[in-house]
């Protein structure tokens, strides 16, 4: 595929990013498209490698190694260099309801499984499949497409995030009237309100939001299953239930002082401040505000560096992130991590690189543990207690954290994000369904089936599968709105 010497002439080039101090000042994204012709020899560099990992999407190791959505990467790359773009934009349109997104946020896996990444480093996948959307939607290509014929069933999907999404535009493509539920004021679920607007703009995600209402999809927001509308209701209303509400229970913090004010969950300060960047450009004052406070962040993922980037956007004195577990290396370790496995070396994201730039030094502090806040006369949080941690082995041959003497330290600090990570689905939808649960919590349905032990009523994306990717979330959409046709109509149409 692609120019069969490209791997050999061109060296890997990533969409560029825009200079941390000017980033830092706004809320705009944080990456711009490489130049078309960089583009073109991008897409070259994709091999005739014979076995294209890049799209199988497997679990390997507790990760993802390949794309989850089996994206016709190969393809696609090639297209790109022949520069057949509307082409190229029908075979990403394939597989992937929501190219825009996965060619910002996902951290490509399909990049982890690339061929040419055992030597070399890998194709550019992630860049060169939101180069084909963006320009997609610049020429006017990608427009509403309603069914030609409808059927005479009725599907109610709980949650607009990207698996709730996905399975409503994949119904709605089958004929079926879908009616998508979301609890907040605008749809989109953790697309909208848990990824801030410099990684994924906004009007990005809204003009897709907008393409799919005009393809007949109904929009129920500020309606939360559950309490506004009951589950006896929704069963009695609709010929199908798809649940795909997430796994929106945070991982608490349990230690002393926990109670104190300036303590508050990651996702109660991204979705506040999207949510008044998108109401009032922040004028409102509707959110939690960092500006000239000392801020910590308890995580160390994706949601982690989000808190760490708005938090230096609001104008903080200071950002530190804590993480439990130990510092990765700094290079994948052949042996024990070797490909197609994903790669599990340290990585500096925006939000570390903007730290590092104005605050010179990275904010991560790694193998550290919080053992207590302490607040003022008023109740509010002015210090942490921490200790370093070493992993040991415990009885049952697991590995704990145990608390090193005498690195013990104490924070000041104003603000306490916590980001943690999330334990499965809230209670309330499981308990008025009656679903089965799993030993994690989440709804019990199987990968590719998707049937709880309701009948008519079916479960995916993170509710089912815990906490997880977005295209993981994609995969399980367009595998429910399968299921759900075939149950409906004894056959199905949709891939």
């Amino acid at each position: 595929m692609g120019k069969l010497t490209g791997f050999l002439e061109f060296v890997r080039t990533t969409n560029p990013m825009r200079p941390e101090e000017e980033r830092v000042k706004d809320w705009e994204e944080v990456y711009v498209l490489r130049d078309e012709q960089t583009c073109q020899e991008q897409g070259a560099r994709c091999m005739d490698c014979g076995v294209p990992f890049c799209h199988r999407g497997e679990m390997m190791e507790g990760g993802a190694s390949g794309c989850p959505i089996n994206n016709l990467i190969p393809e696609w790359n090639d297209l790109i260099y022949r520069n057949r773009w509307r082409e190229a934009l029908d075979r990403l349109h394939h597989t992937n309801n929501f190219p825009e997104v996965t060619g910002r946020v996902c951290p490509a896996p399909c990049e982890a499984g690339c061929v040419l990444s055992i030597n070399e480093p890998a194709v550019t996948i992630h860049d060169n499949e939101r180069t084909i959307i963006d320009k997609g939607f610049e020429n006017g290509w990608v427009v509403p497409e309603p069914p030609e014929v409808r059927t005479d069933k009725k599907v109610a999907v709980v949650g607009s995030g990207p698996a709730g999404l996905a399975c409503a535009q994949q119904l709605n493509r089958a004929g079926h009237t879908v009616t998508l539920f979301e609890r907040a004021d605008r749809i989109g679920g953790l697309m909208m309100y848990g990824i801030p607007n410099m990684k994924l703009d906004k009007g990005v995600m809204q003009r897709r939001i907008d393409i799919i209402e005009a393809e007949g999809v109904i929009y129920k927001t500020n309606t939360e299953v559950g309490k506004d509308i009951k589950a006896d209701e929704l069963k009695a209303g609709f010929d199908a239930v798809v649940l795909a509400n997430g796994a929106t229970k945070p991982r608490d913090l349990f230690v002393e002082g926990r109670g104190l004010k300036g303590i508050h969950f990651a996702m109660e300060y991204l979705h506040a401040n999207t949510k008044s960047l998108l109401d009032s450009n922040l004028e409102d004052g509707s959110f939690i505000n960092a500006k000239g406070k000392k801020v910590v962040v308890i995580g160390g993922g994706d949601t982690g560096t989000d808190c760490v980037g708005t938090a230096l956007r609001h104008g903080c004195e200071k950002v530190t992130q804590l993480e439990i577990l130990p510092k990765p290396e700094a290079d994948r370790n052949r042996v024990s991590n070797p490909w197609p496995q994903w790669p599990a070396n340290l990585k500096t994201d925006y939000g570390q690189q903007e730290a590092i730039k104005l605050q010179g030094k990275d904010p991560r502090n790694f193998s550290v543990m919080t053992q207590k806040f302490e607040g003022d006369a008023d109740g509010n949080v002015v210090a942490m207690h921490t200790v370093e941690v070493e992993w040991v082995r415990n009885e049952t041959g697991g590995m704990v954290p145990k608390a090193v003497p005498g690195t013990e330290q104490r924070v000041e600090v104003d603000l306490v994000l916590l980001a943690m990570g999330f334990l499965g689905p809230e209670d309330i939808l499981g308990e008025q369904f009656g679903l089965e649960r799993d030993a994690r919590t989440n709804f019990k349905a199987e990968h590719e089936i998707y049937t709880t032990n309701v009948a008519g009523v079916f479960a995916a994306g993170d509710n089912r599968r815990g906490q997880s990717l977005v295209v993981w979330a994609i995969n399980e959409g367009r595998g429910a709105a399968r299921e759900v046709d075939k149950y409906l109509m004894g056959d199905t149409v949709l891939p």
